[in-house]
């Protein structure tokens, strides 16, 4: 490969990078998010007949997720309202503008909650719910725009039946997020619901707890340390031990030499006494000397 392919293949590489970080950026985006239902949701409805629920097909990988979609007359939606699993949306609700037919998405992003939405300082302790409309007069295509829904009787109510919350001491908080990620906080109504004025994403959420710090295990560091340790303390022990062995024999040996002295001199103080002297500076016994008298074997001296 030459100088000149070597500078081609850089802005490419660049080029391929950034592509990837932006792939990565929307992964996240709630915005892209909500494309891609409205996407999914257009193609479901252009099939299927108007005042049905239909369950949208998402792709595997949005495994947790469910999203549900209706196409219902504006006239119907004024005098009825519509009931989804986790959605009741009452009558009098007006949309504006004015369309003839309404499309309605009900979303619960379930595990992937906390993955597209986050509360500064809260935990999530609900999946996140939320609900939308649109202009579906054209059987064919819904429009981009999403319509706004104006409550005049009673407010949208969201049930939220599975709160996975241990501590039931912490006050739990609605939470609803708008444009550009902004919160709003409200009180709980009754246990486990919610409710709102209008469209948006919904959920409950608790101030945040830290988990307490795990003990650390030890590192190998410390155990080298400990090892090092029991090694020194084993050794003093050890010699320890030793001299006191040494000790405990040396004394043996001299008190059984002391009563082998005593013994010795207990004799010697039995036996015949005997006569000292000086030689030197040593203190020796000496015995007196006895000479024995010559005896004459015949009495006849010459």
């Amino acid at each position: 490969m030459g100088f000149y392919e070597s500078w081609l293949i850089i802005p490419v590489f660049f080029s391929l990078l950034l592509l990837s970080m932006a792939g990565d950026t929307k992964s996240s985006d709630p915005v892209y998010l909500q494309e891609l239902f409205h996407s999914y949701a257009n193609e479901t409805l252009s099939k299927h007949h108007t005042g049905h629920f239909y369950n949208l097909s998402l792709p595997s990988n949005s495994s947790g997720m469910q999203v549900s979609v209706i196409r219902i007359r504006s006239r119907e939606f004024w005098a009825t309202g519509v009931n989804f699993s986790s959605l009741r949306i009452p009558p009098r609700v007006i949309a504006l503008p004015f369309v003839k037919r309404i499309a309605l998405l009900n979303e619960n992003l379930g595990n992937w909650s906390s993955h597209y939405y986050q509360v500064p300082n809260h935990s999530l302790v609900a999946p996140v719910v939320g609900f939308s409309a649109f202009d579906a007069s054209n059987p064919s295509t819904l429009s981009n725009e999403e319509l706004t829904l104006i409550v005049s009787g009673d407010p949208v109510s969201i049930l939220f039946p599975d709160i996975g919350l241990k501590d039931k001491n912490v006050t739990l908080k609605c939470v609803k997020f708008g444009a550009g990620m902004s919160v709003e906080f409200s009180n709980m109504t009754t246990p486990n619901e919610c409710v709102a004025k209008g469209p948006g994403h919904f959920s409950v959420v608790i101030p945040f707890q830290p988990q307490p710090p795990r003990p650390l295990p030890p590192s190998p560091k410390t155990k080298d340390e400990r090892s090092w340790k029991s090694w020194v303390i084993g050794f003093v022990a050890g010699f320890g031990g030793l001299a006191l062995l040494i000790l405990v024999g040396v004394a043996t040996y001299k008190l059984v030499r002391r009563k082998m002295i005593r013994k010795m001199e207990s004799e010697s103080e039995k036996a015949e006494p005997l006569d000292t002297t000086w030689i030197g500076r040593s203190r020796m016994p000496s015995a007196s000397m006895i000479r024995t008298q010559p005896a004459l074997e015949h009495e006849y001296v010459p």
